[in-house]
């Protein structure tokens, strides 16, 4: 069986050094410690997933024209065609080689590309999931998120961002052959007029999809989340709305695949395939103070000093929508969990537990750190 390494952000010198000027190292750990936000809670806007088929009206803007909904007609749900072909691509993943054949004795990888608040999140996700009895032994999930790398900073293929990845992949012994799941979570930072802000991330997004097939040659499943909220409003690194808006930038890409993109085309019969599948991953958007349909909410606590990084509460929450996620989904179950079956769902108005961290950690490994930027996101 092989077993599974706790995902580090081992990276090596040289790369160290190229992209970690100007940043400090700072375990998760010691998110306690920092100063959190104070920022005052002003409402946005009802979530996508709970704004329906209803207008989406832009704090101080007005209408926009552009109703809510993750997937279209103002559904949460896959469409019953896309959901079939999901379900389908997550029943041929297993595991591979490293040349990228299959092999009971190989692994399936799982990485992430993102940006600093990503890694945060999605490291305390693979701790949480390395610790869960139900998730696949033959499951290696490696963290490929950077500080500092947003979405403009993937949308070149030669870019030094997957060349990052690459050495994670390599330090953990496995190779781009082997991964067959992404997780992606991006944004450009700053404000912006809507919907064109939200339109150049849909396009490096889409960028990113089609950039993940060149790297990853048997990736088959790409999973978007948006933006986590933000307690800054029209200035700052990722204030909102332009956060929340980042969610119309995911929807309209999946849209775009499911209204058969040739530029996003992930099945063969209907052409070069050029991009994986892509669906929405959780949606983590939570206007603040007011509760989502689902129980939850995000606070200033969620947030550390500069009201747009995830405190250590925060990143539980995230990390904990993250592992009910592919634990319950009908596409990632066959190959998340070890008996590839989902659990019994629990009703959507009550929160998965959050566990309470140990008030003393144990430190983390020499090559465990997270790269933290203060002054991007």
């Amino acid at each position: 069986m092989f077993i599974r390494r706790r995902v580090l952000f081992a990276v090596p010198g040289l790369i160290l050094f190229l992209f970690v000027t100007s940043l400090s190292a700072t375990p998760l750990h010691a998110l306690q410690t920092e100063e959190l936000c104070e920022r005052e809670f002003i409402s946005v806007n009802r979530p996508l997933n709970d704004l329906g088929s209803d207008e989406y009206v832009r704090l101080e803007g007005g209408p926009t024209g552009f109703t809510g909904g993750l997937y279209p007609s103002g559904q949460n749900s896959r469409p019953a065609a896309h959901e079939a072909s999901g379900v389908e691509l997550a029943n041929q993943i297993q595991p591979l080689d490293a040349a990228g054949d299959h092999d009971p004795a190989g692994t399936i990888v799982m990485t992430s590309v993102g940006m600093s608040n990503a890694g945060m999140e999605f490291a305390e996700f693979i701790r949480w999931a390395e610790d869960d009895p139900e998730v696949n032994q033959d499951l290696l999930i490696v963290n490929g998120a950077q500080a500092g790398a947003v979405s403009d900073d993937w949308t070149d293929p030669d870019a030094p961002t997957w060349d990052v990845v690459e050495q994670r992949l390599a330090h953990h012994g496995v190779t781009p052959e082997q991964v067959q799941v992404v997780w992606v979570k991006q944004t450009r930072t700053g404000s912006g007029d809507f919907p064109e802000k939200a339109q150049i991330v849909q396009e490096d997004l889409e960028i990113i999809a089609r950039n993940l097939l060149i790297h990853f040659p048997n990736v088959r499943l790409a999973y978007y989340s948006s933006r986590t909220r933000s307690y800054t409003y029209w200035q700052g690194l990722s204030p909102e709305p332009a956060a929340f808006e980042n969610g119309f930038s995911v929807k309209w890409m999946i849209e775009a695949q499911i209204d058969g993109d040739p530029d996003l085309n992930f099945e063969p019969e209907a052409g070069p395939v050029v991009a994986p599948y892509l669906s929405w991953g959780p949606y983590l958007w939570i206007d603040g103070e007011n509760e989502r349909s689902d129980g939850r909410v995000w606070l200033t606590s969620d947030l550390i000093q500069d009201c747009t990084h995830p405190s250590e509460s925060g990143v539980d929450k995230v990390a904990d929508q993250l592992l009910d996620y592919f634990k319950t989904d009908t596409t990632t179950a066959p190959w998340f969990l070890e008996d590839g079956t989902p659990p019994d769902p629990t009703p959507t108005a009550t929160p998965g537990p959050t566990p309470t961290p140990s008030p003393t950690p144990p430190p983390p490994p020499p090559d465990e750190y997270y790269l933290f930027l203060p002054t991007i996101n």
